[in-house]
């Protein structure tokens, strides 16, 4: 079989009962209501971890190479919760796949704070270290834009945020014994 087929190939999603749901969707809320309230850019707990993976992306990406080390910390915040993904997509748990979206869309609200300080640069640092958006956006020619590209990266968190929700919705009234093909968000994570 082909990785494409491989892909491709149904499997059952367990269902999501509209007791899951609800659960999901008030956890849901609260969360967003500590984002909301909280530090712009930083939820305590879920970004003191993000922290951890994040400086621990530096040293693995440098074990590859010196001049992308930079990028680990960004790529170690994101490869972490898709790791996550993948395993409750195999599973085929829709709400902990949520779940694990969720965490990986709420990266874009921390990323986005670093990146907006760019310029500034008054954000605390691990060791006091370099600063890696303020060095990647002159790498890019695009300090000066700091800011307006730190409120996309945001939104994109916000909007990914609510297609997740969406497609939590779809899962909940597909009903029980559906079929996930290629077509569903946490596809995208799939390995053959």
């Amino acid at each position: 079989m082909s990785k494409m087929a491989s892909l491709l190939q149904k499997q059952e999603w367990r269902p999501v009962t509209k007791a899951k749901f609800v659960a999901f969707s008030a956890g849901l809320a609260l969360f967003i209501l500590v984002v909301l309230r909280g530090e712009p850019g930083f939820v305590v707990l879920l970004d003191g971890a993000n922290l951890l993976f994040h400086e621990a992306g530096h040293p693995f990406i440098g074990l590859f190479s010196a001049r992308l080390e930079i990028y680990g910390g960004t790529l170690g915040q994101f490869v972490f919760p898709v790791i996550v993904i993948v395993g409750f997509w195999r599973q085929g748990l829709a709400v902990s796949c949520a779940v694990g979206w969720i965490w990986f869309f709420e990266n874009f609200f921390n990323v986005a704070r670093y990146m907006a300080d760019a310029r500034a640069m008054v954000l605390p640092l691990v060791g006091g270290g370099e600063h890696d958006w303020n060095s990647i956006f002159i790498r890019w020619n695009v300090l000066d834009h700091d800011t307006a590209i730190a409120a996309a990266v945001r939104t994109f968190g916000w909007v990914g945020i609510g297609v997740v929700w969406g497609w939590l919705v779809w899962r909940t009234l597909s009903g029980p014994g559906t079929a996930r093909t290629g077509t569903t968000v946490c596809d995208l994570t799939r390995s053959p």
